[in-house]
């Protein structure tokens, strides 16, 4: 059957923005996977991810968390575009939580089967979603950010956790994979963290390229953490 895609405006506020959702064509309701972006912006990476996940047989609903066509075109764009959502983490998890609402508007998605994954930036924003109390049923980061928001407190995570990680990403070191550990622990999550050696940040991305920035391609990570994703949807569902 053919891959379907449409885009889907909704805000926040008066701020637009437009999600990207792709799917098989088919009758039955399917699992649905929210997919937030890296810190340019909602890109045609996660847009092929949300097509390679349709081919699965899920849902790919790869959200916007910055407003409609904004997406940045060097470092210093990119990191003005996430900085303000770092700062207020509130208005981060209010974006997820309306991109969770929307996928479950979807008539081709089953609202009571829905999971979350992000890169980089958007690694965060799932488990800040998760971090929520939000119910879904697993997040998964790929080379994400750990730091924990100021903004909650003695959540219970209801959704299962996945992580997985390069183990020299500069941007998360081994310290925080273990505050990551504890807080989960406390948290009561069922997770799982997935360490890759000799593995930068950004490795499932093909254009990462840029070893002074901690940020390398590694097709052998790239490999095997999809591999995982694959199993821990396929367990959710």
């Amino acid at each position: 059957m053919a891959i379907q895609t449409r885009t889907i405006e909704y805000k926040d506020g008066d701020v637009v923005l437009e999600a990207y959702m792709a799917w098989e064509e088919g009758h039955a309701p399917k699992p649905g996977v929210l997919i937030a972006h890296a810190w340019r912006g909602r890109s045609e990476f996660e847009q092929g991810k949300a097509e390679i996940l349709a081919e699965l047989g899920y849902v790919g609903f790869a959200l916007d968390l910055y407003g409609k066509g904004v997406l940045g075109a060097s470092r210093e764009e990119n990191s003005a575009l996430m900085q303000p959502l770092l700062d207020d983490r509130a208005v981060l998890q209010r974006r997820m939580h309306l991109a969770l609402a929307q996928i479950r508007k979807q008539k081709e998605v089953d609202g009571s089967r829905i999971a979350a994954m992000g890169f980089c930036f958007g690694g965060l924003c799932v488990l800040d979603l998760a971090r929520t109390a939000a119910d879904l049923s697993g997040v998964a980061s790929v080379h994400g950010l750990f730091a924990a928001p100021g903004n909650l407190q003695d959540e219970r995570i209801k959704a299962k956790v996945l992580v997985l990680h390069g183990w020299d990403d500069p941007m998360a070191t081994p310290d925080q994979v273990l505050a990551l550990a504890e807080e989960l622990t406390k948290a009561g999550a069922d997770w799982q963290i997935h360490g890759y050696g000799n593995t930068l940040h950004a490795f499932s991305n093909p254009a990462a390229n840029d070893p002074a920035h901690g940020t390398v391609y590694n097709p052998v990570a790239d490999r095997r953490s999809w591999q995982s994703l694959q199993l821990f949807l396929a367990e959710l569902f």
